[in-house]
């Protein structure tokens, strides 16, 4: 081969040489080869678990992860996925999911979702990271014996949501008014008969006008009913009438609402106040009502089914029927 050839051959193997240095400058700002550098790496370092609210049925639980970032440059959004199992079944109780961003290299978060989980055994609760679609990393923690934790006191279910006032009675100075009091189950459970205590309270002095003591009943969830009581006052004074529903000694409710029967009033340039006069007989109300006894209110249940007033009619005549028989024997 003459000095030509040899000229030839490098002048190939130099071109050769810069086509591969372009590719792989190429590739290597395409990120081909960077991409396992790139890599992020994620740790569930720990998680924290308390109730936030206890109920007779279900139990509001608060948990914590603590997510951290330990390796990757790469920034990249987050979510983290919180499921709960049921210990006994095995079977998925409730998930939910929260969107965390971007971390950045050793950052650690700590995130907090919160669970309605029913009130029965005990949970495996695990928290699953995902970057983009791409799950990362998990971490679990397990609660036992739900069943065993004490309602707070004040969640009975119950919320006095209104209360109305009709005058029944105008007599020798005093007043018979029959107090609706509506009684809401705002509950995931039907709620027990507590009692209550129905106060008149005059509001200058303070003096109690009459009291009564009162159940609640059984109310099936997300239900409202009414409750009335009489209440026996002095005409012409203003009233405050206070509800409380007890549970064994402990007052666990309190509702609160006025009557005026004598009426504050602004006059002239609103800086002076005069007492109206309200005569109380003309609210007096002629509708006949009879009252449910207090101790005596039905827990509000779906009906029994039974015997229909057809096939009741069908058994009557079938019953004169073979009376008639025996009859003309």
């Amino acid at each position: 081969m003459g000095k030509k050839g040899i000229k030839s051959l490098g002048t190939r193997s130099f071109k050769i040489l810069i086509i591969m240095s372009i590719l792989l400058a190429f590739t290597s700002g395409s990120g081909c080869l960077r991409s396992f550098e790139e890599e992020s790496y994620y740790n569930i370092r720990d998680m924290d678990i308390s109730a936030d609210r206890v109920g007779t049925a279900f139990v509001d639980l608060n948990v914590t992860t603590y997510v951290e970032k330990y390796h990757g440059d790469t920034e990249k959004n987050t979510s983290l996925l919180l499921k709960a199992y049921s210990r006994e079944s095995g079977l998925l109780v409730v998930q939910k999911e929260v969107e965390l961003g971007a971390f950045e290299n050793g950052e650690t978060k700590a995130v907090s979702q919160a669970l309605s989980l029913p009130k029965t055994g005990g949970y495996e609760i695990l928290s699953v990271l995902f970057e983009e679609k791409t799950r990362k990393v998990s971490g679990e923690i397990k609660v036992y014996n739900l069943d065993a934790l004490p309602a707070d006191l004040e969640d009975i279910g119950l919320e006095i949501s209104e209360m109305d006032f009709l005058v029944r009675k105008v007599e020798n100075g005093k007043v018979l008014i029959e107090n609706d009091i509506y009684l809401a189950n705002e509950g995931r459970e039907t709620s027990q008969d507590f009692r209550m205590l129905v106060k008149v309270r005059e509001l200058d002095a303070g003096l109690l006008a009459d009291k009564v003591w009162a159940g609640t009943g059984k109310i099936r969830p997300q239900t409202t009913v009414i409750r009335s009581v009489n209440l026996t006052m002095p005409d012409q004074y203003n009233y405050a009438v206070e509800v409380l529903i007890w549970n064994n000694d402990t007052v666990v409710k309190r509702g609160e609402d006025y009557i005026q029967l004598s009426p504050e009033i602004k006059i002239k340039d609103e800086t002076q106040t005069a007492v109206r006069k309200i005569e109380t007989s003309d609210f007096e109300s002629s509708e006949e009502r009879v009252p449910v006894p207090e101790e005596e209110y039905p827990m509000e249940e779906e009906p029994t089914p039974g015997f229909g007033l057809f096939l009741s009619a069908v058994l009557m005549c079938f019953a004169v029927f073979l009376r008639s028989r025996r009859r003309f024997r």
